[in-house]
């Protein structure tokens, strides 16, 4: 937003990982995942994604959450209901003249940040991303969900139709302006009100906007102070040598813009304000409705909140297994799986989500639910050496919890207990590390023999003048 959101923080301060496993997206998918989220672009999810999101946008170095917002809001403020032009779909923020649009000075560190996600997700287009991006950077921050569907593609610049400059809110005007260019995109008095409580975070940048200063004291956290601040502390103009904008009386250390203050001064403007400021949930509830829609706009009709699910079929049903074997129902999942060929939709028994790399197979073994186990691999034909994030099997997850059925279960169908994870710890080593003591013994008394019958086909391999021979089944 050219300067409504004007230039938010890139804070020093940052949060606790809360994924703090995926430490970048090149873990998320082990073993070729990426590939294989590639060749399935309509069942990428939601939050899967978010948690590449959110490891891109929240680290050691940075927490860029209040940038991601206003990005979000730039690649889609630009839309015109009548002419149906602008909007988010396209991705044209790459092109000129919007790439060089002054309202977008220092947007593509955003850009830039997000681009290990894309890596990892090259079926995700950059429309797509930057707008979840920011859905999900206020999800992050503590705010409301933010309902979100895929569906923007990534227009050719040869074909572009890039939006021209000066379509985004000035913050140097007042209330008729933000209806002039709020009402082009078929908004509300409630949704400008609504939108322009993402002041809540983030803060002013001189060097990019002209202005200065935090409209909150709390500018990592999504909440309504924004509106607490404005109604009710007494402001005045700032005296310094930049544009007009406003300061706290009592301390001189917050900020609110121009039309910040419409808000204010309005009279429609301001009993929807006033309202945000004592209800913290109305506020969530328009806000969530009203970004929702603004990262909508233009899109296709798959992309749209209201009439379109996150997942297709195949990937709705998948992520249900997932979710039935986390928690050992196999019932349901018996019943899923006969509804799923029903409907020819098969379930994909070896989808994962994406976030983790976890396998139905992977949650089943991490909460010792063998009766699932032997489901998967029985009837299922489940792969049991898919690894996740950590690169962990299934059969790590049995030997850390001591699941000893599990381990024998997965030993029965020959998963490998000898390899390592990211962290160079094998089955073995963790159950060792946790005390699993009859976990160790079924480890290590296969092991024996597995080595004992590879010595003994190596004996008989050479009684037949070096002819190969099978392996004998082994008990576990």
């Amino acid at each position: 937003m050219a300067h409504l959101f004007s230039r938010m923080q890139l804070g020093a301060t940052t949060a606790r990982l809360r994924i703090g496993a995926v430490a970048g997206a090149g873990a998320l998918f082990a073993g070729g995942r990426a590939a294989q989220a590639q060749e399935q672009p309509h069942a990428l999810d939601v939050d899967g994604v978010g948690g590449a999101v959110y490891s891109a946008l929240i680290n050691r170095k940075v927490n860029a959450c209040p940038m991601a917002i206003r990005v979000a809001w730039h690649a889609s403020g630009t839309f015109d209901e009548a002419a149906h032009t602008g909007g988010s779909n396209g991705g044209t923020m790459r092109f000129e003249p919007e790439h060089s649009d002054p309202a977008n000075a220092g947007l593509f560190i955003i850009h830039d940040l997000l681009l290990q996600v894309k890596r990892a997700l090259p079926a995700l287009s950059f429309a797509d991303l930057w707008t979840l991006a920011g859905c999900k950077a206020v999800e992050f921050m503590g705010g409301p969900r933010i309902p979100f569907n895929f569906g923007r593609t990534d227009a050719p610049e040869a074909t572009a139709k890039v939006p021209r400059n000066g379509l985004l809110p000035d913050a140097s005007q007042g209330a008729e302006h933000l209806r002039e260019v709020f009402g082009r995109m078929g908004f509300s008095d409630r949704d400008i009100v609504a939108l322009s409580g993402a002041h809540t975070v983030g803060r002013c940048h001189k060097v990019r906007s002209g202005y200065d200063g935090p409209w909150t004291r709390k500018p990592l956290k999504f909440d309504n102070e924004y509106f607490v601040n404005l109604m009710t502390l007494e402001w005045k103009p700032r005296a310094w040598d930049g544009p007009l904008q406003y300061t706290d009386v009592a301390t001189e250390s917050l900020t609110m813009l121009p039309t910040d203050m419409a808000l204010r001064t309005d009279p429609a403007f301001k009993v929807i304000a006033d309202e945000y400021a004592k209800d913290q949930a109305a506020f969530f509830r328009d806000f969530s409705s009203a970004f929702s829609r603004l990262v909508a706009k233009g899109c296709p009709v798959s992309a749209q909140p209201a009439v379109a699910n996150s997942k297709c079929p195949r990937a709705a049903a998948s992520a249900e297994m997932r979710e039935l074997a986390m928690h050992g129902s196999l019932e349901h999942m018996e019943r899923l799986m006969d509804s799923s060929k029903q409907k020819k939709t098969p379930v994909d028994i070896h989808s994962f989500d994406l976030d983790s790399g976890r396998t139905a197979m992977h949650k089943a073994a991490f909460w010792g639910h063998n009766h699932v186990i032997n489901f998967l691999t029985s009837s299922c034909c489940a792969r049991v050496g898919d690894v996740d994030f950590a690169g962990d099997t299934p059969m790590h997850d049995a030997a850390r919890f001591g699941h000893v059925d599990i381990v024998r279960s997965l030993l029965r169908v020959g998963a490998d207990c000898s390899a390592p994870n990211h962290e160079g710890d094998t089955p073995l080593m963790l159950a060792e590390l946790h005390g699993k003591h009859d976990v160790i013994a079924v480890l290590r008394g296969h092991a024996q023999a597995e080595l004992a019958a590879a010595a003994a086909s190596r004996r008989q391999s050479f009684l037949l003048a070096g002819q190969p021979v099978p392996l004998a089944p082994m008990k576990s």
